[in-house]
């Protein structure tokens, strides 16, 4: 890990001493509550991302679900990487979400991210998670505003 790495980074895996290096340049930035659920990015191109997410024991609810909250970050992250896909010198906040759950995410899980519209300012973005049966767990939609990075 680099000597500038943010402190509070841990590489939780030391078989793969490189996790921290290859995900700040797939995302362009260090996301850090992403790098701790492990999140990936698979593909990102113009207004559109690919995320890969795997669950661990500790990200489920008490059925054995993923969380609410996990999936909401996964399309959050999603929506977020699917509009800097345009702008990538720059980054983006959430502005509002929604989000509906259709069936249980368990297992690997995939998150495919849109841009729809977009202003100078802004981007409308939606987000969907599959399992590994390509089955439609959760739905979101959100508006994003797009930051300039203080250096």
């Amino acid at each position: 890990m680099p000597k500038d790495a943010p402190k509070l980074v841990e590489d939780s895996n030391p078989k793969d001493p490189g996790r921290y290096e290859r995900f700040v340049k797939s995302f362009g930035a260090y996301i850090p509550f992403a790098y701790h659920l492990g999140f990936e990015l698979e593909s990102i191109q113009e207004g559109q991302a690919t995320l890969l997410y795997c669950p661990q024991e500790e990200h489920l609810n008490s059925l054995s679900m993923t969380h609410g909250g996990a999936l909401m970050t996964l399309m959050d992250v999603t929506m977020a990487s699917a509009a800097r896909s345009v702008e990538p010198t720059q980054r983006v906040v959430t502005i509002e979400m929604k989000t509906s759950f259709f069936n249980p995410a368990q297992g690997a899980l995939k998150a495919k991210g849109e841009l729809l519209h977009r202003t100078r300012q802004m981007a409308f973005v939606q987000a969907n998670v599959y399992d590994s049966a390509g089955v439609l767990c959760a739905q979101s939609s959100g508006t994003f505003r797009y930051v300039i990075p203080k250096v």
